[in-house]
């Protein structure tokens, strides 16, 4: 059961498209059953402040603008979702049922699932949201750590604050959760401060490992920026805590990165709809 259950439906009978719903928080439910929220237009400021416990180097707090609002899928992609867009499952945790969210997928495969949804939508405006999007509607309006608070420890140990909305490895018993069963956040969005890591559109360079250094490179992380979109580089954007990772990964600002073919059972993905 979910922790919060989207509002009651209403029907707005000059505005429906078939086979779409939309509710009172603006956001409609897709034809596989996907809910989706809509978020605002607006400006955050992206990445952390110096004195951040569990900051990384490659954080620089900088001012972002979002020209468009959008809505985004509330929860990560469950595996019955994607069972009834793709017809197989992928997850290794498939113990979770439909409910749990889709794992070992790469970003290839999530480009797939996102092809396929387009045309079953008769569409072209689902897609992967970009590192600032995600971010941006991670912390819903907040400048702390986590979504609900700061991060005042580090490890696997049991925060109050991270435990109300995300799995981590101090509370997930090191596997996967069955979506939105933590609390929701300011936006009416779950699990993006841990449960699965999640792909990005953006594009990505990595610092190599001998010079340890290992920051991942945007170009345009360091200024005020306007909708940006890094689509330079070998590696994919990846954003969010997960199970089996500690609380300095849960952080709104936790950034990290993989080639495009990697799968792992921490991963999964979310998708955007452009308005």
């Amino acid at each position: 059961m979910r922790y919060l259950k989207t509002v009651s439906i209403i029907f707005f009978m000059s505005f429906i498209l078939p086979d779409t719903v939309l509710s009172q928080n603006r956001g409609f439910t897709n034809r596989i059953g996907m809910e989706f929220v809509s978020i605002p237009a607006g400006r955050f400021m992206m990445g952390s402040p110096a004195d951040e416990k569990g900051r990384g180097s490659d954080e620089n707090l900088h001012q972002v603008t979002i020209t468009a609002g959008f809505y985004i899928l509330t929860t990560e992609v469950t595996q019955g979702q994607w069972k009834r867009l793709m017809g197989n499952n992928p997850s290794e945790n498939k113990k979770l049922g439909a409910d749990g969210p889709v794992e070992q997928v790469s970003w290839h495969d999530c480009k797939k699932f996102i092809d396929r949804l387009n045309i079953k939508e008769r569409t072209d405006k689902y897609r992967l949201p970009t590192e600032a999007e995600w971010e941006y509607v991670s912390r819903a309006g907040s400048n702390q750590a986590f979504e609900n608070g700061d991060i005042k420890q580090i490890g696997c140990v049991f925060i109050p604050d991270l435990d109300r909305v995300a799995w981590y490895c101090g509370n997930s018993g090191f596997k996967s959760h069955a979506v939105a069963l933590k609390m929701p956040n300011a936006w009416g969005v779950y699990d993006m401060n841990g449960n699965l890591k999640e792909w990005c559109m953006d594009s990505c360079s990595q610092g190599s490992m001998w010079s340890r250094r290992t920051d991942i490179n945007t170009g345009n992380y360091s200024k005020a920026v306007i909708d940006p979109l890094s689509e330079s580089g070998d590696y994919k954007i990846v954003r969010g805590g997960c199970w089996n990772q500690n609380s300095k990964y849960s952080r709104c600002a936790d950034r990290s990165c993989y080639m495009l073919v990697v799968k792992r059972t921490y991963i999964g993905f979310r998708v955007i709809k452009e308005l």
